[in-house]
């Protein structure tokens, strides 16, 4: 039995990046081997067990063979003949293909090495065509090594273009499609993985609601890169550089949805759009296994984020019925994620990514003087429907106060 480490933490090693876990893969070993190791078996579909002390995970060497359709549809050879070249073959990528012995020597039979030098990210064989899923993993390996200036080879990019075209990519599962997403929105430039997506012609089958963005004409004096689709991009590129939460980027990618379905007569202005955007956000939620806090964030920047734009204009009332809709007062970490992606939608726009946007910091100091009027400090002079009242006027004369110029 011999144990090679494989997978990315060979590949993130060569790359000089932080390592977070490490695979192995066990060549000419058993299952019953392992197990009278202590090594504890986690595998439902195929061999894998965890190591007794680390607790990380050894696979055993296994050949696939498609035989059915969906992620599951594979049978799997997992003899102790199977040898380590045969299980590299079986991965998606050149550069996760390489494997080191014990002794650090590196294994790389399919040119990872070579392609992690060049920045490319090339299929090790025509099996890639078995899985969809590898499609969207590819997009987000995309992703995540943009800054090192890989690109998706043009030969792997054409196997892509013939797996949609073979309609391989619609037998994903909802479940799949939303694990790959939600890694990618994390990813440092999420906004390459919709490229990518869209470039082999799969944005179009995962996410319709996104591909229909394009070519939507948008007023250029508000919008001067003009197509939605490429605004939404810019945002989201945008919403990866003011935070790390993917529930902000994915608010961002979304908040605009309901541009797609404008009335043409009325084009490039969108009146009603945000409430569009609302309806299609919930089909788009409903088909995918979208967290409650990610839907919730979303229809909220959805339907709020043109007022936000105009925060400076607002009255001191309306910018209080806003915090109040919101549900800011009782929940200010989800309010400053708003405000993000607001900014976001803001800034993700041709020429303008440099601009200041003070809107957020009107509201933040609006909620932040509201919050400082307390309930218990009106228990006395009021109940019922005035006590609630009462509270609302302190509220907005608070808002008032400390504004000053900075709002109407």
């Amino acid at each position: 039995m011999k144990v090679f480490e494989v997978g990315g933490a060979v590949r993130d090693t060569l790359l000089k990046r932080v390592v977070h876990e490490r695979d192995w893969v066990v060549v000419g070993g058993s299952a019953e081997e392992l197990l009278r190791h202590g090594y504890k078996p986690v595998g439902k579909d195929f061999p894998v067990f965890l190591h007794p002390d680390t607790g990380e995970q050894y696979a055993l060497a296994r050949t696939e063979r498609k035989v059915g359709p969906g992620y599951h549809g594979f049978s799997f050879d997992t003899s102790e003949e199977v040898s380590l070249e045969e299980d590299l073959g079986r991965r998606d990528l050149t550069i996760n293909a390489m494997a080191r012995n014990p002794e650090g020597l590196l294994i790389d039979p399919y040119g990872g090495q070579k392609d992690l030098k060049d920045g490319f990210l090339r299929h090790v064989s025509e099996a890639f065509a078995e899985d969809p899923l590898r499609v969207l993993r590819v997009a987000r390996f995309a992703a995540r090594f943009k800054e090192l200036g890989f690109t998706v080879a043009a030969e792997t990019m054409e196997l892509m273009v013939s797996m949609v075209v073979k309609s391989e990519v619609s037998a994903l599962k909802s479940d799949r499609v939303w694990q790959e997403t939600e890694k990618a929105l994390a990813e440092p430039h999420p906004e390459v993985y919709f490229e990518v997506l869209r470039e082999c012609g799969a944005l179009a089958v995962v996410f319709p609601e996104i591909e229909a963005l394009f070519g939507i004409p948008q007023p250029a004096k508000w919008h001067p890169e003009i197509d939605t689709g490429i605004h939404t991009l810019m945002a989201l590129k945008m919403s990866a550089n003011l935070s790390e939460s993917v529930a902000v980027r994915f608010a961002t990618l979304t908040h605009d949805l309901g541009k797609a379905e404008t009335p043409k007569e009325i084009l490039p202005k969108h009146q009603g759009h945000e409430e569009r955007s609302v309806k299609i956000l919930s089909n788009f939620c409903s088909r995918l296994p979208i967290p409650r806090r990610f839907r919730e964030l979303a229809v909220t920047v959805a339907r709020h984020h043109g007022i936000v734009h105009r925060a400076k204009e607002l009255k001191p009332s309306t910018a209080y019925r806003l915090i109040e809709t919101v549900d800011a007062i009782r929940r200010p970490e989800r309010f400053e994620d708003f405000l993000l992606a607001c900014e976001a939608d803001a800034r993700g726009r041709l020429g303008l990514e440099d601009r200041p946007y003070p809107q957020a910091d009107v509201l933040r100091a609006a909620l932040n003087a509201a919050r400082k009027v307390r309930s218990e400090e009106l228990q006395n002079t009021s109940t019922g429907p005035a006590f609630g009242e009462r509270l609302r006027e302190r509220r907005i004369e608070a808002i008032r106060c400390a504004l000053g110029n900075n709002i109407n």
